[in-house]
């Protein structure tokens, strides 16, 4: 049971490898795409970690080289920065789960072992979460500029920037 943890957070990363190290699986890490694609060639995993939102690329590349491989894994992608747009594309390019972090080893594993139940079709996201999500994606079109986005919301920056330092509200 090899598994392939990805994220660029050192602390969650070797605190995930510690559980999953307890569990029995061997675990490789990488905190970039560039250093997941290396290692899952060398020594292709059964399963994998992925995140979102890393440095030097999206974890929606690393999710399309895995697939790539000859003997594929199952790959969960795990993201801070949850909108419904990156799940679909996920699963599309063949995660076969998404979570939202803070996730722990035990939601990740039923998750990879595809114990855990998906999503009601029927669960409608609050007015909050929608708007939160609204909110990140159109910073993430403005590359992180804070002005640009206010400008494009129509909306102040201070009042952009207080909305964005709350946590993501729950589904």
């Amino acid at each position: 049971m090899r598994l392939l943890i990805v994220d660029d957070d050192e602390p969650f990363r070797l605190a995930l490898r510690n559980a999953f190290l307890r569990r029995g699986y061997e675990v490789m890490v990488a905190a970039t795409p560039a250093e997941a694609d290396t290692s899952a060639r060398a020594t292709p995993p059964a399963y994998a970690v992925v995140d979102l939102r890393m440095p030097g690329g999206s974890g929606l590349e690393v999710v399309r080289s895995l697939r790539a491989l000859p003997k594929p894994p199952s790959v969960v992608v795990l993201t801070g920065y949850g909108t419904i747009g990156t799940a679909v594309e996920a699963i599309r390019l063949g995660a076969i789960n998404y979570l939202n972090k803070p996730a722990d080893a035990d939601e990740i594993e039923a998750a990879l072992l595809g114990k855990r139940a998906s999503p009601s079709v029927d669960e409608v996201p609050s007015l909050d979460r929608q708007e939160w999500e609204y909110l990140n994606r159109i910073l993430a079109d403005c590359e992180g500029n804070i002005s640009e986005a206010a400008r494009r919301l129509k909306m102040h920056r201070r009042t952009l920037q207080r909305k964005l330092q709350k946590h993501p509200p729950r589904v």
